[in-house]
């Protein structure tokens, strides 16, 4: 299997796809204003305490407040606490390693117990905001690397259970265990495999500087404040599923391009070479068919193969997944043998599609019915293994009597939601559309507003590819007679995310240039 990444860098938001032999498994996407990510620590304030649900509400600068319940707290939160005061009183920054660390709080304690209204507390965004909700909040401050995960105040190092040879498990924890320094903990991840001494060195001092860098922060921060920003949403995801298997990186902004490279250089230096700056004329995402399988993967109703299809419906409480055979008709292949091989292929493609939306919480998927028991089984089985290179954490149970299988899946950040319906750009949605005949005039009125009032006499006109295909058709295309008449310097981008009848201008430096003369089409 050959991965690629597409980073798509707009002035509004980021756009990352993960590609797995060509086919779209994992799309993100972020606004560049966007001021919340997991893994961001804040010193907020205790807005509100709520005994009957043992949590409080603590303000982070959010429009709603944070949520943080009593277990989320961490069983270090007194340790966390003792040096905050520290530095509150002494107005430096205390050495954690000489710092004797607090007794753990009590698991069943209530939050009464522990926080007052008004206090400051060290929180980490565990979970973004996500509808009417404000972000779930962890009071167990930790740093994230590839190997590992620093956890300040807790003396222990522990495994992750997916690497499952006890002498590699052993190794790994003493190796850590002697180059960690004292009262941090370390969660070693399944990617520290086999890795050897130094690279493991290297991360964990880098890990540890975030920690001395956040600390230096907290000494002039005030509350509701940001301490310490969690890695770009790129590299984050980068960072996560990194391995040998990707081939190439792609990203058409020059900054992002070179934090991506200085990354990869550091985590794996002989690969640097795979990072590569997109210069193409067509936006990155129709040069590499992201554009096309976004249009065809989201939205209600999702084909797969031979005719059958999902009906895939949202509910607050819940997804529903229906999976449809449609026109199939296969006479050498009887009921039971046809529904399975439908129901293996839409257990494939609901794995990709869990992937691709971002879907968690409950999801629950009406199969085909099947007769046998094997068949069910093997289904089950199959269900897990095409999950399985899935890294939010799940949990798959077998079909029930009714053919219903019930997954549950981890959910920290908002469900990826593409529109793949839009109001008519011609009619508004009225229903009545003006001669598409005069949409090249419209064209050619902006193309004279922009060389003889705006004086930009070199542009790019981003149009529908079968509007780009009329207009430079033939030797001499409309585009050529544009070009004399009005003495421009003028490249038609084909962009498959416009509508037939859209149109979009950007200046040389490629910012979209705001025509605010309309012209009616007569």
């Amino acid at each position: 299997m050959v991965s690629e990444l597409i980073v798509d860098v707009q002035p509004k938001d980021i756009s990352i796809a993960v590609l797995e032999d060509k086919k779209l498994v994992e799309l993100q996407q972020e606004a560049q204003d966007a001021s919340f990510a997991v893994g961001n620590i804040y010193l907020g304030r205790v807005k509100k305490l709520m005994p009957a649900l043992n949590a409080a509400f603590v303000d982070v600068g959010h429009k709603k407040d944070a949520f943080l319940h009593y277990l989320d707290l961490g069983v270090e939160f007194n340790s966390v606490s003792y040096f905050q005061k520290q530095i509150e009183d002494k107005k430096k920054i205390p050495q954690i390693s000489k710092l004797k660390l607090q007794p753990d709080i009590d698991k069943e304690g209530t939050i009464s117990d522990v926080l007052k209204v008004g206090q400051e507390i060290l929180v980490q965004i565990a979970k973004e905001p996500i509808s009417t909700k404000g972000p779930r909040l962890t009071a167990e401050i930790s740093f994230a690397g590839r190997f590992m995960v620093l956890i300040p105040f807790i003396d222990k190092v522990s495994v992750s259970q997916k690497i499952k040879s006890r002498e590699e498990r052993a190794r790994l924890r003493q190796l850590v265990q002697s180059i960690k320094p004292k009262n941090f903990g370390v969660i070693i991840r399944t990617n520290a495999e086999g890795k050897k001494v130094a690279e493991l060195d290297a991360e964990l001092k880098i890990l540890v500087q975030r920690w001395d860098d956040m600390c230096e922060k907290l000494t002039k921060a005030k509350a509701p404040s940001l301490i310490y920003e969690e890695t770009g949403r790129t590299v984050a995801l980068l960072r996560d599923i990194f391995n040998p298997s990707f081939e190439q990186i792609y990203v058409n902004d020059k900054d992002v391009y070179k934090q991506i490279t200085e990354y990869v250089s550091v985590i794996a230096p002989e690969r640097k070479n795979i990072v590569k700056l997109y210069t193409g004329a067509l936006p990155i995402f129709d040069n590499f068919g992201v554009t096309k399988q976004i249009k065809s993967l989201f939205g209600k109703t999702v084909t797969f193969k031979n005719g059958a299809y999902l009906i895939i419906e949202h509910t607050e409480a819940l997804h529903v997944i229906d999976v449809n055979s449609g026109n199939r008709n296969k006479s050498k292949m009887g009921q039971e043998d046809s529904a399975f091989e439908v129901n293996v292929a839409a257990a494939e493609e609901i794995a990709r599609q869990l992937r691709l939306r971002d879907m968690g919480g409950i999801i629950v998927i009406d199969f085909i019915d099947m007769m046998k028991g094997e068949h069910r089984n093997k289904l089950h089985a199959m269900m897990q293994e095409f999950m399985a290179k899935d890294r939010a954490k799940h949990n798959i149970l077998p079909l029930s009597k009714f053919g219903l299988m019930q997954i549950t899946r981890q959910r920290v950040r908002p469900e990826m939601d593409v529109a793949t319906s839009e109001v008519c750009p011609t009619c508004f949605g009225k229903g009545k559309i003006k001669s598409s005949i005069l949409f090249t005039d419209t064209l050619e009125h902006k193309i004279d507003y922009l060389s003889n009032k705006l004086q930009v006499k070199k542009f790019f006109l981003h149009i529908h590819p079968y509007v780009a295909a009329y207009v430079e058709q033939g030797m001499f295309s409309l585009k050529y007679k544009w070009k004399k008449k009005y003495g421009v310097g003028m490249k038609i981008i084909p962009d498959q995310s416009l509508g037939f009848l859209q149109y979009v201008f950007y200046d040389k430096d490629k910012n979209e240039i705001d025509l605010k003369e309309e012209i009616e089409m007569k």
